[in-house]
This record gives C-alpha cells, sequence and structure tokens, in this order.
C-alpha cells in the first residue's frame, strides 16, 4: 500500500461510514409504516450491542458496568438520542433529521460558555445563532403538524449527543469498546423492557419477508458505519474526520430526492447551510485547539 493512499484511507473510510449511517436513516424512514420506530431502534442497538462485545472480547478489552460514574451518563444521553433519532427518522425526511442531529457541536459550545475566552465568545455565539436560524428554515414546512415535533424531539437528540461527547472526553481512560458495550448494552435493555411493556408495539408492526429484510439492513449499515468511524477516528485528523461525517447529509438529500421524490426548496436549502457551515466551523476549531482530547474521544 502507497503512503498516498494510506493517508487519504480515513477520509475514505469516514465518507464510507456516512454513506452506511445515511443508508441506514433511509431503511428507517422507510421502514415507518410497516414498523413501529422502537423496533427499528432495538435492531439497530442490538446489533451494535453484539459488535462491541465480540470486539472487546477479541482485543481482551476489560467491560465496565458500575463506574465510573460519567459512564452511566454518557450511556444514559445516548440512550436517549438513539430513541429520538429513530423516532425523528421515521416522520421526518432523512436529510432533515440528519442535519438536526448534527448541530450538537452549538450545543457544547453553549455549555461550554465559561470556558472560552473571550474572543472566542463572539463568534461561536455567532455560530449559534445561524444554526438557529438554520434550525427555523428548516422546521418551516413542518409547522402547525405533526412534524412539527419530530424537529424538537430530532434537537432534543442533538442536545444529549452533547452530553453524551462530553462524557466521552472524560472517559479517555476506559476502554472504547467497554464504553460501546455499556451503553448499547443499557440502550437494548431500555428498548426490549419498553417493546415488553407495550405489546401492541410487536402487534401493529408487519413482519414480511421485505420488512424483515430492512430491519437486517438497519442493523448492517448501521454497525459498518461504527466500524468504519471507529477507523477512521483512529487513524486520521480528528478535526477533519468530523467535518467529513457531515457528508452524511449530502447522500440523504439523494436518497430524498431519488426515492422519495422530494423536492428541496431554496429556503431549506438555506437553512442546511446556515446548520452544517458553523458546524463544520466549530468542528475544525475545536480540533486546532485541542488536538489530543479530540482524538481520544
Amino acid at each position: 500500500m502507497g503512503p498516498e493512499l494510506k493517508d487519504r484511507l480515513p477520509a475514505i473510510w469516514m465518507i464510507t461510514a456516512a454513506f452506511c449511517f445515511a443508508s441506514m436513516g433511509a431503511l428507517a424512514h422507510a421502514l415507518g409504516p410497516r414498523c413501529d420506530w422502537l423496533l427499528i431502534a432495538l435492531i439497530r442497538i442490538l446489533c451494535t450491542f453484539v459488535f462491541s462485545v465480540e470486539l472487546a472480547w477479541i482485543g481482551r478489552a476489560r467491560l465496565v458496568l458500575w463506574t465510573p460514574r460519567t459512564l452511566w451518563i454518557r450511556s444514559v444521553a445516548g440512550t436517549i438520542s438513539l430513541a429520538c433519532t429513530f423516532y425523528a427518522l421515521t416522520r421526518l425526511p432523512v436529510a432533515d433529521v440528519l442535519t438536526l442531529t448534527n448541530t450538537y457541536p452549538l450545543w457544547i459550545v453553549l455549555m461550554s460558555l465559561r470556558q472560552l475566552r473571550r474572543g472566542e465568545i463572539g463568534i461561536d455565539l455567532l455560530c449559534v445563532v445561524s444554526g438557529v436560524a438554520g434550525v427555523v428554515l428548516i422546521q418551516r414546512p413542518y409547522l402547525s403538524g405533526k412534524g412539527d415535533l419530530a424537529v424538537l424531539v430530532a434537537l432534543c437528540a442533538s442536545f444529549t449527543t452533547a452530553v453524551a461527547m462530553l462524557g466521552l472526553h472524560r472517559l479517555r481512560t476506559v476502554d472504547a469498546c467497554a464504553v460501546v458495550a455499556h451503553f448499547s448494552g443499557l440502550a437494548s435493555l431500555v428498548l426490549s423492557l419498553w417493546v415488553f411493556v407495550h405489546p401492541r408495539i410487536a402487534s401493529a408492526s408487519t413482519f414480511d419477508a421485505t420488512t424483515l429484510l430492512m430491519l437486517l439492513g438497519v442493523g448492517l449499515t448501521g454497525t459498518l458505519g461504527q466500524v468504519l468511524i471507529t477507523k477512521a477516528f483512529a487513524w486520521g485528523a480528528p478535526a477533519r474526520i468530523s467535518v467529513l461525517s457531515l457528508s452524511q447529509v449530502v447522500f440523504a438529500m439523494a436518497f430524498d430526492m431519488t426515492l422519495g421524490g422530494r423536492v428541496l426548496t431554496f429556503s431549506t436549502l438555506l437553512g442546511f447551510v446556515l446548520v452544517l457551515t458553523p458546524t463544520a466551523w466549530i468542528t475544525v476549531h475545536a480540533g486546532q485547539l485541542a488536538p489530543g482530547p479530540t482524538a481520544s474521544a
């Protein structure tokens, strides 16, 4: 393998992971009329749990349960984010959901204002204002309808993702496989209990061959995306890799237009730009200021 190709591999892995996540979102959206969103999320996280435990066993990583306490904060926040994301995916276009859920760097800015220097606060607040304006433009087609709730739920997913990311920063001493196994195990348990308590969820779903294949596709694309994104962050510059992850929105737009026949309006496109541009800037800026913690996270 030549040195040039080796340098480009992390970017290739990240873009491929973005395609996998966009494909997972498109499958989840298509499964909305066939299957309850809870079942879709459960299949997705069960695949991640099995894979992470197997990877931890192969790598002889030490799994943890009760400590540190931050691990539970990360896992609870991740579980809420997972549930909110799949609820939104079955009710909104995929590109809108991925754009809204990727606003978590803006939430991190708001939660970290006290730690910023004076010269940085103005620029970062401007990024937040731009992101809010973009969210408003994206939300306009869904005002006074069921989609309005889904937009708020997607933003909740973004906020809890920010909490989970801040938790990851404090878990640098815990093996990454152990962190993923703890989160996916807790999420699998919570969603399984949720489905068990509400049996109508399973009875109201259609389990024909097409539905089962699509559910399998959700699990496989989500797990493959997780593998590739892990490899990309392990071998590439975190700030650049994080920006490339936003390419999933581009793939999602393509899915919305080709599979769903969606026609993007100017205001919606402008909303995407107002959200993704400051998100990309904050991601790169954070990576330049603190490459160590970002790489560990």
